[in-house]
């Protein structure tokens, strides 16, 4: 049986998914204001954070913590009141919640209950860095916060499309460092406190950025945006591909490349030198 509701369907209660200010509070939308006055309870990241918003355009909302300690907890709790006919809204500290943010559980728990979920539009930091990077925007990914390891960070770093990603202020020199190594003039823009007094956007390429942010961390919250990977062409890409997911898993690079040559017919060197270069080796 599909568990798909029509909106005509839902159970008496819904949930509104409510994006907030990056930054600036003056981005909040009407209908997310709107929102927030209509619920019977507002589930939030932290309080505090929240009340402020609130303050500001005087909106009185009884508060609950929702947070990715307690996610699981907090979302059957809600999910109850919803189906006894309470409208819940959902905010994060920032930005669209789920989106790198606590909410996942509590929308398909919804969604499993055939609760009504509503959301709404409004400020996106992945967003609101694309544009303002300068860099193609008719195909790209999110990948969240980067990985740690360098194998997983390669991966993300390889993408065929435009990347949008979070990272930390410490660890953006090292990602970089890694980006400058498998292609240096791999186009790069660093976007930092976006919507805030101290908004800045610094494009370059990877070594210039990586240079820039080796000894000297930036200030605040930085949403990185990284320019596509040249295509390794249509015969390397999916054995190259295959090798990056064993590697991936824990198998050592050169003997990987020997097995996907041996499936797939592409020269184990070719395969080594385009997972360690970060693009296609060039003949030669």
């Amino acid at each position: 049986m599909s568990d798909h509701v029509a909106d005509g369907e839902a159970g008496p209660g819904r949930l509104i998914v409510c994006p907030t200010p990056i930054g600036n509070l003056e981005d909040v939308t009407l209908r997310v204001l709107a929102a927030l006055r209509e619920a019977d309870v507002v589930a939030c990241e932290d309080t505090r954070r929240t009340r402020t918003l609130l303050h500001r355009y005087g909106v009185n909302a009884t508060l609950i913590s929702y947070h990715e300690h307690n996610e699981r907890e907090r979302a059957a709790q809600l999910v109850a009141r919803m189906r006894s006919g309470a409208t819940v809204a959902l905010v994060s500290d920032a930005g669209m919640p789920l989106v790198s943010d606590p909410g996942f559980v509590l929308v398909r728990a919804c969604v499993a209950a055939g609760l009504a979920v509503e959301v709404l539009p409004g400020p996106s930091a992945a967003v609101a860095a694309l544009v303002a990077s300068a860099l193609p925007a008719d195909r790209w990914r999110f990948a969240g916060f980067l990985p740690r390891r360098r194998s997983e960070l390669e991966r993300v770093l390889r993408s065929p499309e435009t990347v949008v990603a979070f990272e930390s202020p410490r660890r953006l020199g090292a990602s970089l460092a890694v980006l400058a190594e498998l292609d240096p003039d791999r186009p790069v823009a660093v976007c930092r406190e976006l919507t805030k007094a101290h908004e800045e956007v610094l494009r370059g390429s990877a070594a210039e950025l990586a240079a820039r942010y080796r000894s000297q961390p930036p200030r605040g919250e930085v949403a990185l945006v990284i320019g596509a990977a040249a295509d390794p062409g249509p015969g390397l890409a999916p054995a190259l591909d295959a090798l990056g997911r064993l590697v991936t898993a824990g198998a050592k690079p050169r003997p990987a490349a020997g097995v996907v040559a041996q499936l797939t017919g592409v020269g184990a060197n070719e395969l080594y030198r385009a997972l360690t270069s970060g693009g296609p080796a060039t003949p030669g």
